[in-house]
């Protein structure tokens, strides 16, 4: 059985694409292009399902086209539309590129001053140049390279050198 915690979300199903069986799969994180990995996981019903790929083609930067094996019509492609895909953490970390951002979702990150958990990561934000690590309590935290001091993958830990200061922010605005 697959766990949450062993994947991390990369994107989400669109609409089918002719009547082959092909979908639209629109992408945050291209990892599935950049490591050995025949299949992806989908979330059906709330169960985690690896299938198994056929082919894809990129349409842009953030769209491919996907034909997984045993879909081979519009309307099996159809009842996939708007589902979650995940990627298995293992081969993400082993891909020899490092993480993406998408991966660290669900890390825990350390103060490295303090030596304490500062949150857990919820989302990332990478919409500006200024990438953002979203934390489950609203806290924003820089996702800069220059402050990130160890990222420990079998722990899902992220040490920061976080600027002094940095965390009271939110509560002097509350």
């Amino acid at each position: 059985m697959i766990r949450q915690e062993d994947v991390y979300r990369i994107g989400r199903l669109g609409k089918p694409h002719g009547v082959k069986g092909e979908i639209t799969f629109m992408f945050d994180d291209d990892i599935f292009d950049r490591t050995d990995c025949d299949y992806l996981i989908l979330s059906i019903d709330g169960i985690l399902v690896p299938f198994f790929i056929d082919e894809y083609r990129f349409k842009s930067e953030e769209t491919a086209l996907v034909k997984f094996e045993d879909i081979d019509t519009q309307e099996r492609a159809a009842e996939l539309t708007n589902t979650d895909v995940f990627f298995p953490r293992e081969l993400s970390d082993a891909d020899g590129t490092g993480l993406s951002w998408a991966a660290t979702v669900g890390f825990e990150i350390i103060d490295a001053g303090s030596g304490k958990a500062v949150g857990r990561i919820a989302s990332v934000d990478d919409s500006t140049v200024n990438t953002l690590f979203e934390l489950e309590d609203g806290t924003l935290v820089p996702a800069q390279d220059e402050l990130i001091r160890d990222v420990d993958t079998a722990r899902r830990t992220i040490e920061m050198a976080l600027p002094e200061g940095l965390l009271d922010i939110d509560k002097a605005e509350e």
